[in-house]
């Protein structure tokens, strides 16, 4: 007797992750109707095994900080019932640092590590710290206005994926575009990105729309919670400068807040553009920033490991500055430091010291 071949696979359709974003560790999926066995692995090592009935599953992983291709096998009751897919370009992001809603308050431990730093400098400084799973932060002259340099080429990186129909194809003239803007921090693709949508007017009104206000973008570049404290985002002094687009180290803070919020769904992007600005949008966005190179900043103390750094930095002569979201096992804080004067190594220093400060106190109970 000639034995029936087996059946085909059973399909197996993944809704998370996605691929060229980030992930907090979520996957999902379906499955045809039955008891599945589903393994999650990355790299030769095997993540999480869950048993699931019905026809889908949604579960949390922990991942490593890093790029990973993640493969989902299912393996069914029946014998040689099976189903895989696969994933590729996911940056791996801790769980404790899922995007959820607090209310920023002034921490005494925080003001005690960075402040001194800040007022240290030789020349201007701004600096803009908050842990985004407690809302615990500290800030010195937050609120003075900086030449922005390539800092909002961030903010033009989420006005053109609100103004594009969906996340950008790989390789394709906007994604290409804005890969060199944010890796590589090319100010001829930050022009062409700005008049894919208009120019420079679009990002300050997608800016005043969420709230920033203290932000100017203007033409293009060269080419080349109650009872607790606010935290204290004021002007203590303020350089005098008679060019260019500005910002300041409070905006760069809240505007990386805000795209790490929408990556989960949250926060005041998704709300008041969130049919267009969607969360795999900033996901995207936030891939993208994962794979700036350059760890000199605020990355100096603390590169690698179990650490994953997604940061925009910027310069000119006069002006330097790092603003960027810091992931560590126990979850996410944005930081957000500015320096105009004697800029140079000094400044990269501060920036450091600033990250490596804030990660010290968030180890420590508040108090």
């Amino acid at each position: 007797m000639i034995s029936a071949p087996p059946p085909p696979p059973a399909p197996l359709v993944l809704v998370a992750p996605a691929e060229r974003e980030v992930s907090f560790g979520r996957v999902a999926g379906r499955l045809p109707r039955g008891r599945w066995a589903v393994v999650v692995r990355a790299g030769g090592r095997t993540l999480a095994v869950r048993k699931v009935g019905g026809s889908s599953f949604d579960f949390w992983v922990s991942l490593p900080r890093r790029d990973l291709t993640l493969r989902v096998t299912a393996y069914g009751a029946a014998a040689r019932r099976r189903a895989s897919a696969t994933v590729a370009h996911v940056y791996g992001l801790p769980r404790s640092a899922r995007p959820r809603a607090v209310s920023g308050s002034r921490d005494g431990g925080l003001d005690r590590f960075v402040r001194p730093l800040a007022r240290g400098f030789s020349g201007t400084s701004a600096v803009y710290v908050e842990d985004l799973a407690t809302g615990r932060g500290t800030a010195w002259n937050a609120r003075a206005r900086f030449p922005a340099a390539s800092t909002l080429k961030v903010a033009i990186a989420a006005e053109a994926l609100r103004a594009h129909v969906g996340k950008p194809a790989p390789g394709s003239y906007l994604d290409v575009l804005l890969r060199r803007m944010l890796i590589e921090s090319d100010n001829g693709a930050a022009n062409d990105v700005e008049a894919s949508f208009g120019g420079g007017r679009r990002v300050d009104e997608l800016l005043r729309g969420i709230g920033l206000r203290d932000t100017w973008m203007g033409g293009g570049y060269l080419r080349e919670t109650a009872g607790q404290a606010p935290i204290p985002a004021r002007v203590e002094s303020q350089p005098s400068f008679g060019c260019c687009k500005y910002t300041t180290a409070f905006d760069l803070g809240r505007l990386l807040a805000d795209v790490h919020l929408a990556a989960g769904g949250r926060g005041p992007l998704v709300a008041r553009y969130g049919r267009d600005f969607t969360p795999s949008d900033a996901r995207y966005l936030l891939y993208l920033l994962a794979h700036v190179q350059d760890r000199r900043k605020l990355g100096r103390f603390i590169a690698g490991g179990p650490y994953a750094l997604l940061h925009k930095a910027g310069w000119i002569s006069s002006a330097r500055h790092d603003a960027g979201l810091v992931y560590w096992p126990g979850g996410v804080f944005v930081a957000a430091v500015m320096t105009w004067g004697r800029v140079g190594v000094s400044s990269d220093v501060l920036a450091g010291r600033v990250a490596h400060a804030t990660l010290r106190r968030l180890d420590r109970p508040a108090g």
